[in-house]
């Protein structure tokens, strides 16, 4: 093949081609440098050396330099709000709204992010009043979802249940388990209210909107005891096992109660010792335990807690093993040694028995099925974090 010999004259036309590219961008990217303010590299520089206060300064001076900036306009915006600076992101985002030469969609935008503003500052009524101009925008959804927060930290349950139905038809994503959650909401209030038609009203819609509702059955059942119905609120009781056995802990000292008052507390611990080897808990192991002892006596129970230990082994197990030898021992200085030993173990478990929510990690005392935290629903695992942390 011969050498085509004008590709030696074509080379260096090419590279010079590319070397006059080069300076043109070069020379449009310095012009477009100089035209910044000498503030937006010094803010830059700031947010290199971890200084953000100071950037933060050095941009406002760039937004009053050159009020075109809108981008920058929301961008500190967004950092105040996240900074907890609320009234300086209103300020913000309010002066882009006054602006004329604001286009549609960037005021759109600007009034969202005006009400995620007034909701974080806690100013609800302006912010529900923007979010519902914004619920047949470009921001619909999103803005659903804040109205949403908003009607639960108002406790206004039954709009929080219409625009649940709203969100559910929009992206098709299951909202049964909070729909549920807000009709027992409701229908706690109806029962404050001795109401108990309307509670039971409001806890059938729980159960029609999710038949694993949990807490729909249990305020059943409390709604029969109240009413003298007992056999009736057993019934609702003992649904929970074919719901969510990991909640049966939360219905065992109703159960044990209510088969205490109809004379049939043998049968009560049968069906609860039951549910223990199989759907091991350590709230479960206390009730029937305590209950055991009791009824019982020391001996009973303290089989009943070795038995739990050898396919569970758990502190709290060895403290309950420890209590039901130190009742039945009579020796009085082994007495001693038994309660030196379980105080140690009991002050432990004690320390460390609490609830966690699995989506912030927040620790309770007391069960909740609105987390007091984040807000989250069935947030809560039945369980105490000692299952997991404690164990030997």
């Amino acid at each position: 093949m011969e050498f085509e010999y004008w590709w030696l004259l074509a080379l260096p036309l090419f590279f010079v081609l590319g070397w006059v590219a080069a300076r043109v961008d070069i020379r449009h990217l310095v012009s477009e440098s100089r035209a910044l303010p000498r503030s937006y590299f010094e803010g830059l520089n700031f947010l290199l050396n971890e200084q953000p206060d100071k950037a933060i300064e050095s941009f406002i001076e760039v937004v009053k330099v050159d009020p075109e900036t809108v981008e920058l306009h929301f961008a500190l915006g967004s950092l105040f709000r996240r900074r907890g600076e609320y009234d300086r992101a209103i300020r913000m985002h309010q002066n882009l709204i006054e602006r004329p030469d604001l286009g549609a969609e960037q005021k759109l935008t600007a009034l969202f992010e005006l009400a995620q503003d007034y909701l974080k500052a806690g100013i609800l009524d302006r912010a529900e009043e923007l979010f519902t101009r914004l619920e047949t925008g470009a921001h619909a959804t999103e803005a659903r979802r804040y109205l949403l927060e908003i009607f639960q930290q108002e406790k206004d349950w039954a709009r929080a249940i219409v625009m649940a139905e709203r969100l559910q038809d929009d992206s098709g994503e299951s909202r049964e388990r909070q729909i549920s959650q807000f009709e027992c909401e409701l229908a706690a209030t109806e029962a404050t209210h001795s109401r108990p038609q309307g509670a039971r009203q409001h806890l059938e819609a729980a159960l029609a909107a999710n038949r694993k509702s949990v807490r729909a059955s249990v305020a059943l059942g409390d709604l029969e005891r109240t009413a003298g119905n007992l056999e009736r609120a057993i019934e609702h009781w003992q649904r929970v096992e074919s719901q969510n056995p990991a909640y049966l802990a939360l219905v065992a000292p109703r159960l044990l109660e209510a088969y205490r008052s109809v004379a049939r507390l043998e049968e009560g611990l049968t069906l609860l010792a039951g549910y223990l080897e199989r759907y091991p808990s350590l709230d479960l192991l206390d009730t029937v335990f305590q209950t055991t002892l009791e009824a019982k006596g020391a001996e009973a129970a303290y089989k009943l807690v070795r038995d739990e230990l050898r396919r569970n082994p758990t502190l709290l197990g060895l403290d309950r093993l420890l209590e039901a030898q130190i009742v039945a021992d009579t020796h009085p200085e082994r007495r001693r040694d038994l309660e030196l030993v379980r105080n140690l173990v009991h002050s432990h478990t004690r320390r460390l028995a609490r609830y966690r929510c699995e989506e912030c990690g927040f620790k309770a005392r007391q069960f909740h099925w609105h987390c007091p935290a984040c807000g989250g629903w069935e947030s809560y695992p039945p369980r105490r974090t000692e299952e997991f942390e404690l164990s030997p």
